[in-house]
């Protein structure tokens, strides 16, 4: 375990706080909360953005922002319904984050949508004069700062912007974050894997509480030895 996987670690009484409402009501996640936890998924940096701060759970002593779980679990439900009511193949998943490539590409695949991993082509959206141009309707995001081409070319054309955002994030032109560690490898597959998971839901092509054939280490970018 890391360094800041450690610092990230929350007690027994947090725990016992995030699987719960402000009023007090238990809260069904849509993995269990300790899942989560052990993907690292509210481990956030050691620097927040203005716009970031009401989705931080409580800063660390060491200076780590932590996200809050619960809203990170609200966000992936909202944006689940939201993406749900797309074309399946106009929903374009972008990432230049080596450990995204994975997670994206799995996640374009049980949606039925498209993937851009690795660099994103300049003009893909803006110029209709390129070969490879292409129309989605919805990017999702891995990074505002990585992505933040495929972002600005979102912005000028009118496509939304779903996008996985940390602390840390510029989130300009962007328009539903989620917030999340959208730097650590299990993280991100977890992520992906729930939100796609979510929408096949949402599109009632499993049941409310169906599952999908892909695990979680399937979304998982393996480390090379």
């Amino acid at each position: 375990m890391s360094e800041k996987e450690k610092e990230g670690q929350l007690s027994e009484e947090e725990k016992a706080e995030l699987q719960k409402s402000e009023k007090g009501a238990v809260i069904e996640l849509l993995v269990p909360l300790d899942t989560y936890l052990s993907a690292g998924v509210h481990i956030g940096t050691h620097t927040c953005t203005k716009y970031m701060e009401k989705f931080v759970y409580r800063v660390r002593p060491e200076g780590l922002y932590v996200l809050d779980v619960r809203k990170i679990d609200e966000r992936l439900r909202i944006a689940a319904r939201f993406l749900s009511r797309f074309t399946p193949e106009n929903i374009l998943a972008v990432t230049s984050r080596p450990y995204a490539f994975t997670p994206v590409t799995k996640f374009a695949e049980v949606i039925r949508g498209r993937a851009i991993v690795g660099r994103f082509p300049p003009g893909i959206l803006t110029n209709p004069q390129l070969p490879n141009h292409i129309e989605p309707e919805v990017i999702v995001a891995t990074d505002p700062r990585t992505d933040l081409q495929a972002i600005k070319e979102a912005s000028k054309v009118g496509i939304p912007v779903v996008a996985f955002a940390d602390t840390d994030a510029k989130v300009d032109f962007v328009d539903f974050i989620i917030p999340a560690n959208n730097k650590g490898r299990k993280s991100l597959a977890l992520l992906y894997w729930v939100l796609a998971r979510q929408i096949l839901r949402e599109r009632r092509e499993i049941p409310p509480e169906g599952e999908i054939p892909q695990r979680v280490e399937d979304f998982e970018t393996r480390l090379v030895e």
